[in-house]
């Protein structure tokens, strides 16, 4: 084990997520979830070692109170001494971040920047690094973008076809998501088939409530689903992908539905909760569709259609494909839904060995493929929390 342990931290607008691991080998030695910041009955809860316990944060229920009670655990573990350095996890770094950086006041700024870009989870990492600092304030602190590893996407992949004045003064552009995790599904791939990155064509599906898809050549990512917002792109538990924008002038018009009406529509009412009318938990939706819940049957074929389909796009902006991976919740634990979107893509010469798919979930992955057959489909856990680690200790000079 090593003497120096990485903090990763993930903070929300009222959440703050934490782990602290050894970035040699992965292992996770403690974990948080803070909820509920900033109302009384906020609480963290802790686990390590197989057993968990809850803290309530009502003296102080801020992302500082959070970190201060992560850090009291901490010292009663023996752990706070080990800490050498911080990993925070931003979800949106623009054009100005194109990898993991030290941050310092600069950086801050440059974060503060890309705020209208992402105007629910900046200003919470901003919170969350500002309480860090301020608690473990004699350790190096590493911001990791999820944007960053998209910045490689050529122009032809991240622009919009509108005026392109409103790139110059706004931004507005595709960005994508996830970035994190494909840079360590893409690396551990290549390991898995005994393969350099270089010349290596991946399409990558990050699968959860949150889902996206990624093209992946060399190592580097040549175009990705999510969009100028994570509303962009595939059918997701409560979003709804892509959708003609007129939609917002026709809900307007026949159902007087305001603009943030419409926005909170896509965005939490939609996807796979709002075509079965019953959740956008895939799970359950596997359930129902089994004893016969057409909502629920429809909502399943219309993601994997989907997903299929974004398959196929992302095979042309590879140039070509080697191996269709799955990763994330769903992409990592769902047979059926890999099984689905293979069934659709057989005239690409993808094919599913049906024991090794159901082999591969819970943690487990591996090839899927039939014996012999190409492009290959795989399953590859994904640990952003391992990246941000390395990430981190690299930049802060911990051997890796």
């Amino acid at each position: 084990m090593s003497q120096q342990l990485i903090l990763v931290l993930n903070c929300g607008s009222s959440s703050v997520k934490g782990a602290v691991l050894d970035n040699h080998n992965g292992e996770v030695l403690l974990s948080c979830l803070a909820e509920k910041i900033n109302l009384p009955d906020a609480v963290i809860t802790f686990k390590a070692d197989g057993g968990k316990r809850s803290v309530s944060l009502a003296d102080d229920p801020t992302h500082t109170g959070a970190v201060a009670a992560l850090m009291a655990e901490l010292k009663d573990r023996g752990l706070d001494g080990r800490i050498g350095a911080v990993g925070h996890r931003v979800v949106h770094g623009g054009e100005r971040f194109k990898a993991s950086c030290l941050i310092d006041d600069e950086v801050i700024a440059g974060i503060e920047a890309c705020i209208m870009l992402a105007p629910l989870h900046n200003p919470a990492h901003l919170l969350g690094i500002r309480a860090a600092q301020s608690i473990f304030n004699q350790v190096p602190h590493v911001a990791v973008f999820d944007t960053a590893f998209h910045q490689s996407m050529p122009e032809h992949a991240y622009t919009y076809a509108v005026p392109r004045a409103l790139y110059r003064d706004y931004g507005l552009r595709r960005y994508g998501a996830h970035g994190t995790s494909y840079r360590f599904v893409a690396a551990e791939a290549a390991r898995q088939l005994g393969r350099s990155e270089q010349g290596l064509r991946l399409v990558i599906a990050h699968l959860g409530n949150g889902a996206s898809i990624a093209a992946v050549r060399d190592g580097r990512s040549c175009d990705t689903s999510m969009g100028l917002t994570p509303l962009e792109g595939l059918v997701m538990g409560t979003r709804s992908g892509d959708i003609d924008p007129s939609v917002f002038l026709f809900l307007n018009e026949n159902a007087g539905m305001d603009m943030a009406a419409v926005t909170d529509l896509l965005n939490k009412k939609s996807g796979l909760l709002g075509i079965s009318e019953l959740s956008n938990d895939c799970r359950t939706l596997e359930q129902e569709a089994a004893k016969g819940h057409e909502g629920a049957k429809l909502a399943l074929e219309i993601f994997a259609y989907r997903l299929a389909k974004y398959v196929a796009g992302m095979s042309v902006a590879a140039g070509g494909l080697d191996a269709l991976v799955f990763t994330g919740g769903i992409g990592e634990n769902s047979d059926q839904i890999r099984a689905k979107v293979i069934g659709y893509l057989g005239f690409m010469g993808l094919t599913v060995d049906e024991e090794a798919n159901l082999a591969a979930r819970f943690g487990q992955g591996g090839i899927i493929s039939q014996s012999g057959s190409a492009p290959l489909a795989m399953v590859v856990p994904t640990n952003e929390e391992l990246m941000i680690a390395q990430d981190t200790a690299q930049l802060a000079g911990i051997a890796v």
